[in-house]
C-alpha cells in the first residue's frame, strides 16, 4: 500500500528520523496558515509547495514549487491544488492533487555546502534478505543514474539474523563521503532508518533525497513508503492512511469484494478461483485466440456474491468481449458456484457480452445441467480443452 509523502515522514519522525518538517493542507487558506506556523516554529522564511499523489517526479510535471513570501504561498497553492499532475509515473493522464504538504526551507545558506543523497531499504528477492541501496546522486531518477553511472550506486546486504550492524550504517556514511559531525549523523540516520522500514513491515522506503544540510545535519526532504498490504493487520494505525482517492476506482472495488484483480489490455475476462488456475486460464485464452483482459481471483469460496461483484468489475472494462469463469470446486462444490453465476446474471439483468463456464471438480455434472437449462447466455463446459474452443468460436 503505497502512501503520502507526509504520511511517510510521520512515520518515519516516529524512529527517531529526521525530516524536513511540514503542514498538510487541501485548501489555499490552510497553505498560508500553514506557512506562517513553519515561520514562527523553525524559522522558516520561504517554504516548499508539495503536491501529494503517489507518483514520484512530481517537481518535474510543476507539483514543486517554492514560495519565498506569502503572496507566492497563494498563488502557489491555488496552482497546485485540483490540478491535474502528469509525471513520468502516472502516465498521460495524471492525477488530480488533493492536498499539499507546506515544507519547510532546508537549503539555507551555512558554514558547509548542501548536499544531496539517494537512500532507499527494500528486499532482494533474489536470496530473501533486505538491501540498503544507495548514492551521491541524490535528487536524480535512480534508474537513470544506474544505467549511466552504475559504479555510483552501492548496495549493503542485511543478514536477517543479525539485523544491520553498526559497522555498515558506519560504511554507508564513508562511501558517501562524509565526515566529522555530518559522518555521524549519517550513521544514526541510516540506523534510525533500517529500523522503519523493518518495524513497520514495509515493502520499500525511498528517501530521494537525503540532504545534508549546511551546518552537517542529515535529514529526509522527501519519503516515499510502500507498505506490505500482508501485514497491515499488524498495523491498523498505517492501514487507516490508504488514501482510496489515489488509486484506481476499479482497483477498489475489488479489494473492498475481497476479490485479487489486475487489469490487462486485452478483449477476454476471465473470473478464477485461485492464482496458479488464473495464469493458466490466462494462457488458455492465447490459445485460443483471445487476449485476457484482466487476472481476476475470486478465492476458494466462490458465491453469488463473489461472482456477482467479479462480472460487475469486469463489465466495466469496454475492451471486454467474452468472459471466462474457470473455477476448481475442490473446497466450493460446483453446483453451488453454478447457482452464484445464475443469480448473478439475473441480478445483474443484461449481460452484453457471452459468458463460459467451466466448472470441474465436485458435482462438475450437476453444475453443467444447472448452466444448461437456466436459459441464459452461458456456454458450459467441463473439459479445459473444450471451454478453450468455445472462446474461440465466441471470438469468431
Amino acid at each position: 500500500m503505497n502512501i503520502h509523502e507526509y504520511q511517510g515522514k510521520e512515520i518515519l519522525k516516529s524512529f527517531g528520523v529526521a525530516v524536513q518538517e511540514g503542514i498538510v493542507a487541501d485548501t489555499v487558506e490552510q497553505a498560508v496558515e500553514a506557512a506562517k506556523k513553519m515561520k514562527t516554529d523553525y524559522n522558516s522564511d520561504w517554504v516548499v509547495i508539495k503536491a501529494q499523489i503517489h507518483a514520484g517526479g512530481r517537481g518535474k510535471g510543476g507539483g514543486v514549487k517554492l514560495a519565498k513570501n506569502l503572496d507566492e504561498v497563494k498563488e502557489r497553492a491555488t496552482a497546485i491544488l485540483g490540478m491535474q499532475l502528469v509525471t513520468p509515473q502516472t502516465g498521460p493522464e495524471g492525477k488530480k492533487v488533493n492536498k499539499i504538504l507546506v515544507a519547510q526551507d532546508v537549503y539555507y545558506p551555512g558554514a558547509s555546502e548542501t548536499k544531496e543523497f539517494y537512500i532507499s531499504v527494500l528486499l532482494n528477492r533474489g536470496n530473501g534478505r533486505n538491501i540498503i541501496m544507495y548514492s551521491t546522486e541524490g535528487g536524480m531518477d535512480i534508474e537513470e543514474v544506474a544505467e549511466h553511472t552504475p559504479h555510483l550506486i552501492f548496495k549493503e546486504e542485511i543478514d536477517p539474523k543479525v539485523g544491520l550492524q553498526a559497522f555498515q550504517a558506519r560504511k554507508i556514511a564513508f562511501n558517501l563521503g562524509l565526515s566529522g559531525a555530518a559522518f555521524k549523523e549519517m550513521v544514526k540516520f541510516v540506523t534510525a532508518l533500517y529500523k522503519a522500514y523493518d518495524s513497520t513491515d514495509s515493502a520499500m522506503f525511498e528517501i530521494n533525497p537525503v540532504l545534508k544540510t549546511s551546518d552537517d545535519k542529515i535529514i529526509a526532504v522527501d519519503a516515499k513508503v510502500d507498505l506490505d498490504e500482508n501485514a497491515l493487520f499488524r498495523h491498523p494505525d498505517y492501514a487507516a492512511m490508504r488514501d482510496k482517492l489515489e488509486e484506481d476506482p476499479t482497483d477498489v472495488e475489488a479489494s473492498e469484494s475481497n476479490l485479487n484483480y489486475v487489469k490487462l489490455d486485452g478483449n477476454v475476462g476471465c473470473m478464477v478461483n485461485g492464482a496458479g488456475l488464473a495464469m493458466a486460464t490466462m494462457d488458455i485464452i492465447k490459445i485460443a485466440g483471445g487476449e485476457p483482459a484482466n487476472f481476476l481471483d475470486v478465492g476458494g469460496t466462490a458465491n453469488a456474491q463473489t461472482v456477482k461483484a467479479g462480472f460487475n468489475i469486469i463489465l466495466k472494462d469496454p475492451n471486454v468481449k467474452a468472459i471466462l469463469i474457470n473455477i476448481f470446486g475442490g473446497i466450493v462444490r460446483c453446483d453451488r458456484v453454478a447457482q452464484g453465476v445464475i443469480d448473478a446474471y439475473n441480478e445483474i439483468g443484461n449481460v452484453p457480452v457471452p459468458i463460459i463456464c467451466r466448472l470441474q471438480g465436485t458435482n462438475a455434472e450437476e453444475a453443467k445441467k444447472l448452466i444448461d437449462e437456466s436459459g441464459l447466455k452461458v456456454y458450459s463446459a467441463i473439459a479445459l480443452k473444450e471451454a478453450s474452443d468455445l472462446v474461440t468460436k465466441v471470438l469468431a
